[in-house]
C-alpha cells in the first residue's frame, strides 16, 4: 500500500519552456513539465533538469508523494474521529458485562440489551448475538435521527431478545 497507482486518464500533463539560467537551450526546448491530477486537483511541476523525460519522472514522483500524503492524512483524520467517539478507557466505562457467577447474564450497557444465556453468547451462537447487533444498530440509528434533541430508546431489557425465552 506504499505506492500510488495513477490512471493516465486522470492526469493532465502540460509542457512549457523552463525559466531561469541555462543559456540558449532554455529558450528553444519545452523541458519543464506540470502534471495535474484531475480528481484531486493536486499539481506537481518540475523544471530542474534539462530533459523533459527527467522532469516528467521527477514531477510524477512528487505528485505520487503528495497524493499519498493526502491519503494518509485522510486515514489519520478518520482514525482520530473514530477514537473521539470512544469513551474513556477507565474502570466503569465498559460497554458490555459478562456475569457468570452467581447468576448468568450478558448486558450491553450502551443499549441496555441483556440476556441470561451467557454460554450461548460466549460460544458465538448467531441466534444470541444477533439481538445484540440489532439493538446496537437501532441505538446508533436513533442517535443519528434524534428529533428535537430527544432520541428514541432502542434498548431492550430482560430476555425479550433471547430466543430461549420466546
Amino acid at each position: 500500500d506504499d505506492t500510488v497507482e495513477l490512471d493516465p486518464a486522470d492526469l493532465r500533463i502540460d509542457v512549457f519552456r523552463a525559466s531561469g539560467a541555462g543559456g540558449q537551450h532554455v529558450n528553444t526546448t519545452e523541458s519543464a513539465v506540470r502534471i495535474t491530477h484531475i480528481p484531486t486537483g493536486i499539481v506537481a511541476q518540475s523544471q530542474q533538469e534539462r530533459s523533459q523525460h527527467q522532469n516528467k519522472r521527477l514531477a510524477m514522483s512528487v505528485l505520487k508523494s503528495r497524493i499519498m500524503q493526502q491519503i494518509l492524512e485522510k486515514k489519520h483524520k478518520e482514525r482520530y474521529q473514530f477514537s473521539n467517539t470512544l469513551g474513556e478507557n477507565t474502570w466503569g466505562n465498559q460497554i458490555r458485562s459478562y456475569v457468570l457467577h452467581p447468576y448468568k447474564m450478558v448486558k450491553d450497557h450502551r443499549t441496555n440489551h441483556e440476556t441470561s444465556n451467557a454460554e450461548a453468547v460466549l460460544s458465538g451462537e448467531p441466534a444470541y448475538l444477533t439481538p445484540f447487533m440489532q439493538a446496537a444498530l437501532l441505538h446508533e440509528q436513533s442517535l443519528k435521527t434524534a428529533v428535537g434533541g430527544s432520541s428514541a430508546s432502542a434498548s431492550v431489557s430482560g430476555d425479550k431478545g433471547d430466543p430461549a425465552a420466546a
